[in-house]
C-alpha cells in the first residue's frame, strides 16, 4: 500500500482529519470515505478499500469527522455531520480530480445527503442504514434515492439495518456481501472468510469505479 499522509482540516463542526492513501498508478479520481457512528477509519471495509484501490488509479481519502478526532464516543446529530463533511470538501477536491463521496453507515447517509450540492461525481454507500434494526417502517430510502449522481450500495446479506432484498429498485446499483452483518463480518459457518468477503466488496467497488469512466 502507498504511504499514507494525514491532513487536519478546520471545519465549522471542529477539527477533522483526512488520511490520504495516494494512487500508485496515474491518479484518476479521489474516493473520500468516512466512518460510521460507532467506529473509525479502522473499519475492515475502509481498510480493504484503502489497500486495494490505489493500484487502480484511485486515491483514497479516509475521513475522520470532528467528533471522532476530538475523542468523543457518540456521534452528533446528522446536521452536524453534514457540516463537518461540507467543511472538508475543499480539501478533498484540492487534487483537482473527480471526487466520489462515500462512507459507511452514518457516513454513507452524509455522502448521500450532500452529494448534489457539493458536486460529487458519484456516491459509494457502504452498509447504508436503510432503517433502524427492527423498525423497517422508519425508512431512510429517500436519502439514497435523492443523491442525484451515480450511486453504489454495498450491503451485507444479513445487515439488520437493511438486508439487500429490502432495498426497492431505484437509480442506484446494489452489490451484496453474502452473510455479512452491518460491519461486513461473516460467520464461520458461512464458509466465507473475512478476506474473501473483503474481496467481494473491493471487487464490486473497483468494477463500479472503472465503469464511471
Amino acid at each position: 500500500m502507498s504511504r499514507p499522509r494525514t491532513q487536519n482540516v478546520t471545519t465549522d463542526a471542529g477539527e477533522a482529519r483526512i488520511t490520504w492513501v495516494p494512487a500508485t498508478t496515474a491518479p484518476r479520481l479521489v474516493l473520500a470515505v468516512s466512518h460510521g457512528a460507532g467506529g473509525g477509519i479502522e473499519a475492515r471495509d475502509l481498510k480493504a478499500l484503502a489497500a486495494a484501490l490505489p493500484a487502480h488509479g484511485v486515491t483514497v481519502a479516509l475521513v475522520e469527522q470532528p467528533w471522532r478526532v476530538a475523542g468523543k464516543k457518540v456521534a452528533p446529530a446528522p446536521k452536524t455531520l453534514d457540516t463537518g463533511w461540507r467543511g472538508l470538501w475543499p480539501a478533498l477536491a484540492a487534487p483537482g480530480l473527480p471526487v466520489v463521496a462515500g462512507g459507511r453507515s452514518a457516513g454513507a447517509r452524509v455522502a448521500c445527503r450532500t452529494a448534489a450540492e457539493l458536486g460529487a461525481a458519484a456516491v459509494l454507500a457502504l452498509s447504508f442504514p436503510l432503517h433502524p434494526p427492527g423498525k423497517p417502517e422508519k425508512s431512510r430510502a429517500d436519502e439514497l434515492l435523492g443523491t442525484g449522481v451515480p450511486t453504489l450500495v454495498v450491503q451485507g446479506g444479513n445487515d439488520p439495518f437493511g438486508r439487500p432484498e429490502e432495498f426497492l429498485p431505484g437509480a442506484y446499483e446494489l452489490a451484496q456481501v453474502p452473510y455479512g452483518d452491518h460491519g461486513f463480518a461473516v460467520p464461520k459457518k458461512s464458509g466465507l472468510t473475512e478476506a474473501q468477503a473483503m474481496e467481494v466488496l473491493t471487487g464490486a467497488v473497483t468494477g463500479w469505479l472503472t465503469s464511471l469512466g
